[in-house]
């Protein structure tokens, strides 16, 4: 068995009832989903996506610290899911697919940096800079650090960490393990801890169905002291004591966190003294879309897209947490429509369609359930998994505080060949 599966199998078991699919039934510490139902939520989950950064993709970065107007947004059509062939949401996340498919999901760092410092694609912030490490010799997890990544904090692992938990079904744990030692090839601090955060909702939609409860089981994946769980805390908050009006909760974020990021290129791609592609702010307007869309697609696609800054990125997490808790069956037939005419069509600069994508996501989810010691077995409607429940780890504090100097950034220690953050 592979190393990092051994790793996982041997988390302590919480002795937990987290709660079970209708008509169920397991041992305590355990959960049940029919194998249908993974299949159902994980294309659900891999079509939001593609969906929701299709959606938002004409107003990225055009509205950066104001909302967009509800009039400015284009009615959806159906082709219009095409888009998201050409979007680095997807095409990064395929790398380390294409990855795990041939190396299994103990692939070292090297292997994933490997393949990334190889691409062909256009990358940007803090993705381009760790490319840019990578080929000049400077590899994980020094690639993503603020000395050698100025972007460090930036929103890049962020988006491209759906995919880590869509192969974890009902294993936030296990997905909190995989981004934190993965993250760190391209981010550090906040940066990582929004990886974490995106692929543990994900992993818990498949059993949760109130996007509050997902939200509060992101949030205990990362460190409550750090800036970007403190930002999400905030918009939790302004939920609960206003939850009919997202723009509370917008504005909480605005004034509290949104002068408070790092990115040397801001200017470039925002008005002067605007910083749009932070972390921490961005993922705060993916809950604000998940929280006050209300489980409705077409309010949560619209809310993400209106908070602003990198909205097409907002709006594709958003809406993929939402698609992994509703499933392919629960979405508006409007955003499916198109998906028939896509077979064939390989995202860019890979070798996946979005069946070949998901066929790829099955196997690996498959893996880490049993890596999980989970098991498959048959019910009354058909094969079943039985999904341990795994006690979280306590990540490490990272943090690059606003204005601190990079040289004054703590080195991460050197690699030791296991635990979190392991650079193999």
């Amino acid at each position: 068995m592979h190393r990092t599966f051994l790793k996982i199998a041997g988390w302590i078991l919480l002795a937990a009832w987290l709660g079970l699919m209708p008509g169920s039934a397991a041992a305590a510490g355990s959960r049940t989903l029919t194998v249908a139902a993974f299949r159902d939520r994980l294309k659900g989950g891999f079509v939001g996506q593609m969906a929701g950064v299709a959606y938002a993709a004409p107003y990225e970065f055009r509205f950066d610290g104001r909302m967009a107007p509800q009039w400015l947004l284009l009615p959806w059509w159906p082709s219009r899911l095409a888009g998201a062939l050409n979007q680095d949401d997807i095409y990064v996340e395929l790398t380390f697919l294409a990855v795990w498919e041939r190396e299994g999901m103990d692939a070292p760092s090297s292997a994933l940096a490997r393949a990334f410092g190889e691409s062909k694609y256009l990358l940007w912030h803090a993705n381009k800079a760790a490319r840019d490490n990578i080929r000049a010799g400077i590899m994980p997890p020094l690639s993503g650090h603020p000395r050698f990544n100025p972007h460090a904090d930036d929103i890049d692992f962020q988006i491209e960490a759906d995919v880590f938990g869509l192969i974890c079904p009902g294993l936030p744990a296990a997905a909190q393990e995989l981004t934190w030692r993965v993250g760190h090839l391209m981010n550090y601090g906040d940066g990582v801890y929004g990886g974490v955060f995106i692929a543990a909702m994900y992993a818990e939609a498949y059993f949760e169905p109130d996007p509050v409860k997902v939200v509060q089981a992101g949030l205990a994946a990362i460190p409550a002291e750090s800036v970007y769980a403190r930002t999400i805390a905030d918009v939790l908050a302004a939920h609960a004591r206003v939850p009919g009006d997202w723009r509370v909760a917008w504005r909480v974020v605005e004034d509290n966190w949104a002068g408070k990021l790092h990115c040397p290129s801001a200017s470039l791609i925002a008005p002067a003294g605007r910083q749009g592609i932070g972390a921490n702010v961005n993922g705060a307007y993916v809950v604000i879309g998940l929280l006050y869309g209300q489980g409705d697609p077409r309010r949560t696609l619209a809310i993400a897209t209106r908070c602003g800054r990198d909205c097409d990125c907002n709006a594709a997490s958003a809406m993929g947490i939402l698609g992994a808790i509703k499933g392919f069956s629960g979405l508006d037939h409007a955003y499916v429509a198109g998906l028939e005419a896509m077979k064939g069509l390989k995202f860019a600069y890979t070798d996946y369609d979005w069946p070949g994508a998901l066929a790829a996501m099955e196997a690996k989810a498959r893996e880490m359930v049993a890596a999980s010691g989970g098991a498959e077995r048959e019910g009354d409607g058909g094969p079943v998994w039985e999904i341990p429940v795994k006690a979280l780890l306590a990540l490490p504090l990272e943090q690059w505080p606003y204005g601190m100097k990079v040289e004054d950034v703590p080195l991460p220690p050197a690699p030791t060949g296991s635990g979190a953050g392991d650079a193999r």
